[in-house]
């Protein structure tokens, strides 16, 4: 029996570790051959190679229009087809106070977080349109559903993929192509132990301080992220596009606004609508 993207064919940006690294083994595990798009080139090849004729390693900068545009022919010419583009590569960014943040940090955060999946929707629709079907996912954030949970440039970059995947969506849905986004939560990262503890080798780190938050008492794996894109990418999601599929176990987006209600003292609160009753009333 065939996996769930048995022949399909997927390039995944940002392959080479992490979210992207899981997301191409997951994709190869379910029968898809993979194109892992990486500037980590020992790490990239070294993936690749573990992963035999399912998988072929492309070095490539995703802020570059050439070095996207490349990686998408080379998918084409190598494996036969683009069936799934994973805009997945990415970075923290300008951290810090906005008055405290330089153009060029903003820049360098916006073209790597947002200008990269412009440029991969861009060309995985020049390819998919012909053959009349695809499917292009890009990772956002929780940091992009709601402030407050990322730096500045990032939550901005974040909100743009989430805006740019709803936008895109309907023009590409005639096509027969559907466009999604994930926004994972807490999840143990490189990128997260660094946030956590200021050592992207810090796992033990992430992983407690994310746990210590998740109401299902522990972090976002890497692992949970691939199967949401799994998800998306196959006919399981036929009829989902436009979408942002939140990955946080309820504890980021939802959790924390709501946790003070059911945190506090039970009472009955209001009603606030009508003035107090003279003394007296009956």
């Amino acid at each position: 029996m065939g996996g769930r993207l048995e022949g399909k064919v997927a390039l995944v940006t940002g392959g080479a570790a992490g979210i992207g690294e899981g997301t191409v083994r997951r994709f190869v595990a379910e029968g898809a051959r993979c194109m892992v798009v990486d500037l980590d080139e020992e790490r990239g090849r070294t993936l690749a190679d573990d992963l035999g004729s399912a998988a072929a390693f492309a070095r490539a900068d995703v802020t570059v229009e050439e070095d996207v545009a490349s990686a998408v022919d080379r998918t084409v010419a190598e494996l036969g087809r683009l069936d799934c583009m994973f805009n997945n590569a990415g970075i923290l960014g300008a951290v810090g106070p906005i008055v405290g943040t330089s153009v060029e940090a903003w820049d360098t955060t916006l073209a790597v977080l947002l200008r990269s999946v412009f440029l991969g929707i861009k060309h995985a629709a020049r390819v998919m349109i012909p053959q009349g079907s695809g499917t292009i996912l890009s990772t956002a954030s929780t940091a992009g559903v709601r402030a407050g949970l990322g730096p500045h440039a990032y939550t901005a970059a974040k909100h743009g993929v989430v805006g740019l995947t709803g936008s895109v969506a309907p023009e590409l849905g005639r096509h027969g192509i559907r466009v999604n986004c994930i926004a994972p939560g807490g999840t143990v990262t490189a990128m997260t132990a660094y946030a956590a503890a200021g050592d992207p080798t810090a796992t033990d780190a992430a992983y407690a301080r994310i746990g210590s938050r998740s109401p299902l008492g522990r972090p976002g794996h890497v692992d949970d992220i691939a199967a949401a894109a799994l998800f998306l990418a196959s006919d399981d999601a036929a009829y989902v596009s436009g979408a942002c599929l939140v990955v946080d176990a309820a504890s980021e987006v939802h959790g924390a606004m709501v946790s003070r209600w059911f945190e506090a003292d039970s009472e009955l609160v209001g009603p606030f609508g009508s003035p107090p009753a003279p003394a007296g009333a009956g």
